[in-house]
Formats: C-alpha cells, sequence, structure tokens
C-alpha cells in the first residue's frame, strides 16, 4: 500500500486490499490527491457509525479530523442511546454481529470490557398467540387450530400442485413456497407496515434473496428432529444468530466511548453543528464546510468550536460557521448534500436527488410494572389489527438498560412517511395508542404503564424504488467528475440500506483511501453481492459482510 511522502505520522493501514473488495489497480482518480509535505485534514458530516468510525481511524493514523452532528446531545446516529429519566433504549434495535473480522476487532478495540454476549429471542404475534421466531411448524400448526392448520396444509398442498409460473411479487413468490394461507399469516402484514407497500407490489426478487433456502418441508423437519449446532455457523441455511454482542447501555454507548477516542487522539467533534452548504474551491482544491452552530452544542479537540479545529481552519459570521478541509467524508442523506453544493450540481442531478425517497419510524418507549410477561429481545407483530410493527424488549437487550428492577420499559415501533398522519400525531396522542396497542396484544395492563416518550427517527431507510438506482448513478458520476475530495459512505450517504458494520466497512476503506492518497478501494462494491448478514459466523469472513437486500417494486 503506497503513502503520501512526506506525511508525518501517516503509515499505511495493511498489506493489502480485504479480501472481496475491489481494489482499483492504484491510480489515483481526481476524488484524491497526495498533499506534499502535510497531512490531509478531513471534515465529516454525521456523528454516526460511518462518520465516527472514519474519525476513527484518520485520527489513529494522525490525520487531523473534524466531526460535525446535527443532534446537540447524541452521537452513534440511528445507532445512539436514547434516554429518559434514567431508562435508556436502542432506535431499532442494534445487534453487534457482523461476518467482517475486522468490524468484529474494531468494536472488541473501541469497547473491550463493556460488551455482553446476549441470548437471540424474538416471536411472532398474530391473532392474540405468539409464535417462536424462526418458525417452528408444529406449534404454528397447533396454535392456528385444527380449522386454520388444515386451510394452511391444503393451500400449501395446491401451491405445490399448481404453482404461479414465473412468480413477479412477493406475494406470488412466497405462496408457491408455503402456500397462500401462510403467507397471508406470517409474511402479509408486517412486510406492509414496515415498507408502506403492498405485497403485490414488492418484486419477488426480494423474497427470493431474504428467504432463500427455506420451505415448509424443511420448516416441518427442523421442528419434528432433533437439531445439532454446525460447527461453522457458515454451513446454516438463512437461520438467524442465536447469540450476538451488545453494550452494557445500548448501541451508543459504542459511539460515545468512540467519540472520546477520537477527541483523546485530537480530533474535534461539535455537535448542534448541522451541515448547511459545501464549497469546492476550484483554484485550490479546498472545500469550505458551511454549519450552524447553535452555541450550547458539544465540542472538542484543538480547538474548540470557535477556533480552528482538528481537522482545518475555521471561520464564524453570526450563528454560521466555515470549516476548511482538503477532503469531506459525508454520511449525511445525498438528498441533503446534493442540495447545498457549490458549485450548484447540474439540474439532472439536482432532480435525481430530490427523486430518492425515505422511510421513516417513531418509537414509542412506554414504562411500565414489570409483570415478567416478555422475555423477548423483541417481538414481530403481525396482527393487523394494530398498528404497530414491533415492540422492543430493552430489559432483554441488557439489564442497565432499566435503572428499576421492578420496571420494564418496551419501545413499540411505528414504519410511517414523515409527515404522513401517523408521523403528524403528538406525543400524548401515540403515548396514547401505544398504550392501547400494548394492552390489546396482552404485554400489559393498562394500569401498569406508568409514563412514557416518543422518538422519531427521520430517514431510517433508504427506499430502493424503480428508479433509485438510476437516480444515484447520476448523481456519483457527476461527482466523481467535478467534485474531487468528497467522499459518500454509510446508510443514507449512499443510498444503501446498510447494516451498521456494512457502513463502517464503506467508512474504513475511505479512510484508507485518504491515507494513502490514491483510490485503493472502490467503497461502492463492498458487500455488493455477499448475503444478508445474519447467515454465518461473526467474525468469519475477512470482508465486508453481505449487503442488505430491500423490496423493489414488480416490474
Amino acid at each position: 500500500m503506497s503513502v503520501i511522502p512526506g506525511v508525518n505520522g501517516v503509515r499505511p493501514l495493511g498489506d493489502g486490499p480485504p479480501t472481496g473488495v475491489r481494489p482499483l489497480g492504484g491510480r489515483a482518480p481526481s476524488g484524491v490527491r497526495p498533499l506534499g509535505g502535510r497531512a490531509p485534514t478531513v471534515g465529516i458530516i454525521g456523528a454516526g457509525p460511518a462518520g465516527l468510525t472514519a474519525a476513527y481511524v484518520l485520527a489513529k493514523e494522525g490525520v487531523p479530523v473534524t466531526v460535525l452532528e446535527a443532534d446537540a446531545e447524541y452521537v452513534g446516529g440511528i445507532a445512539r442511546t436514547a434516554r429518559y429519566k434514567g431508562y435508556h433504549f436502542d432506535i431499532g434495535g442494534h445487534r453487534f454481529f457482523s461476518k467482517s473480522k475486522e468490524v468484529e476487532d474494531l468494536w472488541t478495540e473501541i469497547l473491550p470490557d463493556d460488551m455482553l454476549v446476549r441470548p437471540r429471542s424474538s416471536r411472532i404475534f398474530y391473532k392474540g398467540k405468539f409464535f417462536a421466531y424462526p418458525l417452528k411448524a408444529v406449534e404454528a400448526l397447533l396454535n392456528l387450530g385444527v380449522f386454520e392448520s388444515t386451510r394452511c396444509v391444503l393451500s400449501y398442498v395446491r401451491a405445490r400442485l399448481f404453482p404461479v409460473r414465473n412468480p413477479r411479487s412477493l406475494e406470488e413468490w412466497v405462496s408457491n413456497q408455503f402456500g397462500h394461507r401462510l403467507f397471508s399469516i406470517f409474511f402479509k402484514t408486517y412486510t406492509e407496515k414496515v415498507w408502506g407497500m403492498s405485497c403485490k407490489e414488492i418484486s419477488a426478487d426480494w423474497a427470493a434473496q431474504r428467504i432463500k433456502g427455506l420451505s415448509l418441508t424443511t420448516a416441518v423437519l427442523n421442528a419434528v428432529l432433533p437439531q445439532r449446532s454446525p460447527k461453522n455457523r457458515q454451513d446454516v441455511v438463512k437461520t438467524l444468530i442465536d447469540t450476538f454482542r451488545y453494550p452494557r447501555r445500548g448501541p451508543g454507548m459504542m459511539w460515545e466511548v468512540c467519540a472520546a477516542k477520537i477527541k483523546e487522539l485530537g480530533g474535534d467533534i461539535r455537535l448542534g453543528a448541522p451541515v448547511v452548504g459545501c464549497r469546492l474551491d476550484a483554484a485550490t482544491g479546498r472545500w469550505t464546510i458551511t454549519y450552524e452552530s447553535s452555541g450550547s452544542g458539544g465540542s472538542s479537540g484543538s480547538g474548540g468550536s470557535g477556533g480552528s479545529g482538528g481537522s482545518g481552519g475555521a471561520s464564524s459570521s453570526g450563528s454560521r460557521r466555515a470549516l476548511e478541509v482538503d477532503h469531506v467524508i459525508s454520511s449525511a442523506p445525498i438528498k441533503q448534500l446534493v442540495e447545498g453544493l457549490e458549485p450548484a450540481m447540474s439540474p439532472t442531478s439536482r432532480a435525481a436527488a430530490a427523486s430518492l425517497r425515505y422511510r421513516d419510524f417513531l418509537t414509542v418507549v412506554l414504562i411500565l410494572k414489570d409483570r415478567g410477561l416478555v422475555s423477548d429481545n423483541w417481538i414481530y407483530v403481525h396482527d393487523p389489527g394494530v398498528r404497530v410493527g414491533r415492540i422492543q424488549n430493552f430489559k432483554s437487550w441488557s439489564p442497565e438498560m432499566v435503572p428499576d428492577p421492578d420496571m420494564a420499559c418496551y419501545g413499540l415501533e411505528y414504519f410511517c412517511f414523515e409527515n404522513d398522519e401517523l408521523w403528524a400525531s403528538s406525543d400524548a396522542d401515540l403515548i396514547d395508542l401505544g398504550r392501547r396497542e400494548l394492552a390489546a396484544i396482552g404485554l400489559a395492563r393498562p394500569e401498569d404503564i406508568l409514563d412514557g416518550c416518543v422518538v422519531r427517527q427521520r430517514k431510517a431507510y433508504p427506499v430502493y424504488d424503480d428508479d433509485y438506482a438510476r437516480h444515484v448513478a447520476t448523481i456519483r458520476e457527476e461527482l466523481d467528475r467535478k467534485y474531487p475530495g468528497l467522499h459518500l459512505v454509510g446508510r443514507n450517504g449512499m443510498h444503501k440500506y446498510n447494516n451498521q458494520d456494512h457502513a463502517m466497512m464503506t467508512a474504513m476503506l475511505t479512510a484508507r483511501n485518504i491515507v494513502a492518497g490514491e483510490q485503493l478501494y472502490d467503497v461502492w462494491q463492498v458487500n455488493q453481492d455477499a448475503e444478508y448478514h445474519e447467515a454465518g459466523a461473526a467474525g468469519a469472513q475477512v470482508a465486508a459482510s453481505g449487503l442488505r437486500m430491500v423490496p423493489t417494486r414488480v416490474r
């Protein structure tokens, strides 16, 4: 691996590319520039897993970095740990499990003594009954009752005898595999809650990838025959992990410690600093990042929020400040980044960015007396009679998430679009909805629910609609051609539905490119052909783990 000549404290990060990630043959495209006698300065937009991973790797190599985070209180992005009256809760549930050894090792390096090993436990709720997940065929048929089970079996037989030829939709594909009745019970409602799309509109390709290798016959055999744990979990066909690591105080603990380590290494992290624009100076090749400063956000590093920070010169004008750097790493949504770029992108690229869509969700957190009714980490709610899609049991993730052993804390997750009717509801109305639905499911007595709050998460999931790939390709081509030194990483930064570990790998490789002074790795190739990360053993692959498939519409 090559190193920028004359850069103090910058060392190569390894002897070659990680397995499965395509190097670019040593060429140095316009996006990466050797700077001669000084280390490059780097501004990072967003203090989520991708942004902080990039900052940590760069700071360890002696590269000055400044991280700008819009949130005035938390680091971690969607992987933060939110807090309310001493209770801690995870936004969406983050298991620390990866097939990437490098990611697993980095988690251990950052938080060596505070990771719990937790058993995975989850169930499905449907029409007043709880079903093990993954499904156990015998239990499922018993819970459904004789009449419904008979209908399921007959539906399955019919599907095997008369399958839909060339299934195009998720509904057709799953019905072919399991019969229409089981599809309606265990697939339809939850999928439509999460994605806001009819299963008739979702492509069969997504189902084929996510449910690959499973059939009703296999499920029955697994349920009635004794199962042995394979020596190599990669040999298991599409099963789910049985244990995972988890920080004692939630995922945000990982990223809060990571932020502290970045500061110790001389990096600067500025909270309450939403970025409003990025301007490239064509003459110097340097970038100016403009961000708002509320004056209340946290800041640390060599310069603080008012002076020259860790990664470049900073100036201020009123409530806005400017930071000059050589490189910009952005984990912000592409849509927002493009809106603030100078020189402005072409009308075609701006229209493409404006067309990118996102799925949002909110968590209704309820604090209640613990009656021992739930031991699961989370419950999938397939019942169409309630709007909640999933329920997190934070005490089961880690006992330290709940300060009082006599209390429980549940997170009811509702999937929505920003500014739709559900999103626009008041916190009081949402807490009341959660209270009613939790009682309706049978997980709480109304009088036991003592308190609650609401956490809203914008742009939780990039939407893969018919045209998203074309839009992203249009934007990428112009960024590569006209905006050297700008690097996109992470889930929203690349408009890829990545898990936490996948986002981290894109950041790690971007940092290596900057350190080397040339683009050794094409980060857009990370995970493109790998399986969903829950299949296989943690740390078994040296390369990044699989890119998560998401629904696409029927073509």
